[in-house]
């Protein structure tokens, strides 16, 4: 019994020292956390326990002043008043049992040790002391994340990287905070949307709460403020916050208080928005408001709500341009204060035609939300600076992201047509917008991409095959989740790329791959046609392409307002209008080898005019479809392609990288024409079908790899064997068996046609060698 005591009171005085050296070692993130969590459960108390919320309340206190209060007393007495302040007022609502006034001060404690927070890492850098300011900053919130913002992380990259000794404290002091102010005038303006919504439901904790919370967040932001609009105007605007925080916490009218509160915030931005970052919200906004009408046209039918997925995603993309407008409305009213308005207004009006849809009050017809969008994009085309308009591929980076969202949700409530709809979406601005620049700068992740929104079958599934197989939402959030890893790393990997230089340069280096291709197949099908008369089917060819030529122009002027309609069906009509090219070119590959490579020779040819497609009529209609199709699937591809980086350089400066690119092509054109021409007939002719059979192979390669993204065929890698994305690109060889073995199918066509018809010749000839003999 006596061992058993002693154990106990060593015990005892063992755990007594714990308190302070886990004080004193406690890391000030931690602290804070548990401030917050035990005033909370002291709130919670309050009612029914109010010993047991003394007793929160003192350990709250005492954390406070051991381990956080040293150091803001030196570098944030303001702060550390206001937490005091703030603790004495929790202790009178205690005592009390005034639980409103209890919420109220545990949120002006809350945001008083944030402000000191704040204040000590800013200071810390101001000094250069990033460690100190490492330390600090978990001391923090953040801006909530939602399908149109990310929680910031600015200030850690730049605090770690200022610690590291790779960024000057100063540029990390820039970073910090730009970061903190964004995240805590997010959170105002929620505090503030908080008193205005809990006042309407009469939850009076809530708004009291809310109020104190608008107020401490404001605090934080007061310096940023001062140096914006002087003392004077603090001084009202802090005011204002006073009284709506009285308001709230007391339950008296807040529309006065609260009016006086926006107009004191009205055009304030605590933390400016750099170039950059204007581009990135200005692109949100143009991309998010254009799908709008589309999904609400998809989801209205004769006055009706048919598909209730549509009309919310319709309401999520007009939320996101607003949050884009709103980010951006500070610096707009600047600019013109009156087209800003009409703007506002603009979307209040679009705003209510979508909410009444969505609760079936009043249903518009879609032609209605689609002039009222026209309206707005063409007043904010006005307003909104012509640098913001360029394409920022962040902001489609950002849209695809939404839609994809979108997709999860679908899959979720098991609606796998709207998914794959949703799908659609992401993969069509994913063509339209950053693929561009990826083929020219960053062509790895091509295959990838496409590989996680198609069909792939690597260790994890292609959305388009997860979807069509209606598989678990957890398996699809997989991909989801490899796919974002994905995209995270092109966008990285383009950032930089969007100069006027690296953009005339992607569409120089988009017009001479395509072109090069239409150059080859023109070559070798029109050297084949050069003596007597085979060059009258010259001209179908000719007119084949000059109708892909003027059907690609036509596509281009069509694009300008429908690119992403179109851009959702691109990979499938490219995989159509290839199958169609590659069908004809088999058949004008065997009518060369038999038709032309040897009955050119024969002194008899004008006697032997048995047409390949049944009748001269059929063998024109022929060339004239494989002159357009051969084309027209790289003036399309083309198309897309540019008018993507239209929107990103200009037209002028993509002009530019085109008239390059047709230079280039023209050149080559011209070495090989002129090549066929001084070849003696017979060279050119095996040249010639060189060539045709080598085009051939890299169109089977590029077809079959359309073919397997689209679903159209399977996918079997070969895993052995690794192939450079140069490989495809130029010559369409993939690490696919079907790929390569349709490849080889191809070419064994080509090579049993020159076999064939070889045959053929010979036992053409013996009857007159025979007659010779005789």
């Amino acid at each position: 019994m006596h061992r058993c005591c002693t154990a106990l009171l060593i015990g005892i005085l063992a755990l007594l020292p714990l308190r302070p050296a886990a004080a004193q070692t406690m890391a000030p993130g931690q602290a804070g956390e548990q401030i917050r969590a035990t005033l909370l459960q002291a709130q919670f108390a309050l009612a029914s326990e109010p010993a047991a919320a003394t007793v929160d309340l003192d350990a709250a206190a005492t954390t406070y002043t051991e381990v956080l209060a040293p150091a803001l007393r030196a570098a944030a007495p303001a702060a550390d008043q206001r937490t005091a302040a703030g603790f004495a007022r929790a202790r009178q609502a205690l005592r009390s049992g005034d639980t409103p006034a209890f919420a109220a001060a545990r949120a002006q404690i809350w945001t008083a040790v944030l402000q000191g927070s704040s204040a000590v890492t800013l200071g810390a850098l101001a000094s250069g002391d990033p460690v100190t300011a490492q330390r600090w900053l978990p001391l923090r919130e953040y801006r909530h994340a939602t399908r149109f913002s990310r929680p910031n992380a600015d200030a850690t990259r730049a605090v770690r990287a200022a610690a590291a000794g790779s960024l000057a404290p100063a540029e990390a002091l820039l970073a910090a905070r730009a970061d903190l102010f964004d995240t805590y005038q997010a959170r105002l303006h929620e505090a503030l949307a908080t008193v205005q919504a809990a006042d309407a439901q009469a939850f009076a904790t809530r708004r009291a709460e809310a109020g104190a919370l608008a107020e401490g967040y404001f605090a934080i932001l007061a310096p940023a403020y001062a140096e914006q609009r002087g003392p004077a105007a603090l001084a009202t605007a802090e005011t204002a916050l006073t009284r709506l925080r009285q308001a709230a916490e007391a339950g008296e009218p807040i529309a006065g208080p609260l009016a006086a509160v926006e107009q004191a915030l009205q055009g304030f931005r605590a933390a400016p928005l750099s170039q950059a970052e204007q581009q990135r919200r200005a692109g949100q906004l143009m991309r998010f408001l254009s799908l709008v009408p589309i999904e609400y046209g998809r989801g209205v039918r004769n006055g009706q709500v048919t598909i209730d997925l549509e009309i919310r995603e319709a309401i999520t993309f007009h939320a996101g341009a607003r949050a884009a407008f709103d980010d951006l409305r500070t610096a707009l009213e600047q600019h013109d204060p009156a087209t800003t308005a009409r703007v506002a207004d603009q979307f209040d009006q679009l705003g209510t035609y979508l909410a009444n849809a969505g609760n079936r009050s009043a249903v518009v017809d879609p032609p209605v939300v689609t002039q009222a969008t026209e309206t707005l994009r063409s007043d904010l085309t006005t307003l909104l600076p012509a640098e913001w308009l360029k394409q920022d591929s962040g902001a489609d980076f950002d849209v695809i992201a939404t839609a994809l969202d979108q997709m999860e949700q679908a899959v979720a409530a098991g609606e796998y047509a709207l998914a794959e709809s949703a799908r659609l979406e992401a993969y069509a601005i994913m063509e339209i917008g950053p693929e561009a620049k990826l083929i020219a700068f960053a062509p790895r992740f091509k295959p990838l991409l496409e590989g996680y929104f198609w069909y792939g079958q690597g260790e994890h599934k292609g959305l388009a095959y997860l979807i069509e197989q209606r598989a678990p939402a957890a398996e699809i959030a997989a991909t989801r989740a490899e796919l974002n890893k994905a995209l995270a790393e092109a966008e990285q990997a383009l950032a930089g790329n969007n100069a006027p230089a690296a953009v005339a340069t992607n569409a120089a280096v988009i017009v001479f791959r395509e072109g090069l291709e239409a150059v080859l197949i023109l070559a070798s099908l029109l050297g084949s046609l050069k003596v007597g008369a085979q060059r009258r089917f010259r001209r179908p060819l000719w007119i084949g392409t000059a109708l892909a030529l003027l059907a690609t122009v036509i596509t281009w002027l069509v694009a300008r307002g429908a690119l992403l309609a179109m851009a959702r069906f691109g990979e499938k009509l490219e995989a159509i209008v290839s199958l169609i090219a590659i069908a004809v070119l088999l058949l004008i590959t065997n009518w060369f080898f038999h038709d032309v490579y040897w009955k050119g020779w024969m002194s008899n040819f004008h006697q032997q005019k048995r047409r390949i497609l049944g009748g001269e009529a059929g063998q024109w209609l022929g060339l004239i479809t494989l002159g357009f199709a051969s084309i027209y699937r790289e003036g399309f591809e083309t198309v897309l392609f540019l008018q993507a980086l239209v929107l990103e350089g200009g037209t002028p400066v993509v002009l530019v990288g085109v008239a390059v690119g047709l230079a280039l092509t023209i050149l080559v054109g011209l070495a090989v024409f002129g090549l066929q021409a001084r070849l003696p007939h017979k060279k050119m002719l095996i040249v010639t079908g060189v060539l045709i059979g080598a085009v051939l192979l890299q169109m089977v390669g590029n077809t079959v790899n359309v073919l397997q993204v689209v679903g159209w065929l399977p996918l079997h890698p070969i895993r052995w064997l690794g192939l450079p994305y140069w490989s495809g690109f130029w010559f369409g060889l993939y690490p696919t068996w079907e790929g390569i073995g349709l490849q080889a199918a191809a070419a064994i066509f080509v090579i049993g046609s020159y076999v064939l018809a070889e045959q053929l010749h010979r036992r053409a000839q013996r009857p007159k060698e025979s007659r010779a003999m005789a």
